[in-house]
């Protein structure tokens, strides 16, 4: 019996079904420790999948979030989209109820719209970050979301 067990288990995590402790499975590696990393909260991590250039007009990249990590309030000036890739996380506009992300989830982010994004408190989180309308997209960082603005309507 221990051995079917113990079998099962092995197929669960060659398969996918069963990630180790924190960990994701996502598409992308996770990448370094985010350089931006002034501008969350928690520990994240950035892999930039397509640079900022004048060719393609958008730069992307995989951003994985731990366990309650946060982006600062922000804006884009050229907007933004979000592909949910992995684990549960949120997403609030200024003025606006929060929102549970999942994987599958898609967030279009209009120009100059204030936000945050990041995991929840209990689930890593990554998503890929698509800024739109290059070269003029800059980002605004704002205040951090504070522990207040986060666990609100939280269970």
């Amino acid at each position: 019996m221990k051995r079917k067990i113990l079998l099962i288990l092995n197929l669960a995590i060659i398969f996918g079904g069963i990630t180790m402790a924190n960990e994701l499975s996502q598409p992308f590696d996770k990448g370094e420790l985010n350089p931006y990393g002034k501008y969350f909260s928690g520990t994240t991590h950035l892999n930039m999948l397509i640079e900022k250039d004048n060719i393609w007009n958008s730069s992307i990249g995989n951003v994985t979030f731990d366990k309650g990590a946060r982006t600062n309030w922000h804006s884009h000036s050229g907007g933004q989209i979000l592909l949910v890739t992995a684990g549960e996380g949120r997403y609030q506009e200024k003025g606006k109820e929060k929102r549970t992300l999942k994987t599958g989830d898609t967030v279009k982010i209009p120009p100059n719209v204030i936000h945050w994004h990041g995991a929840a408190p209990n689930s890593s989180f990554a998503h890929i970050s698509i800024e739109t309308n290059i070269p003029d997209n800059q980002t605004t960082w704002l205040e951090k979301v504070t522990d207040e603005e986060y666990l609100k309507n939280e269970k």
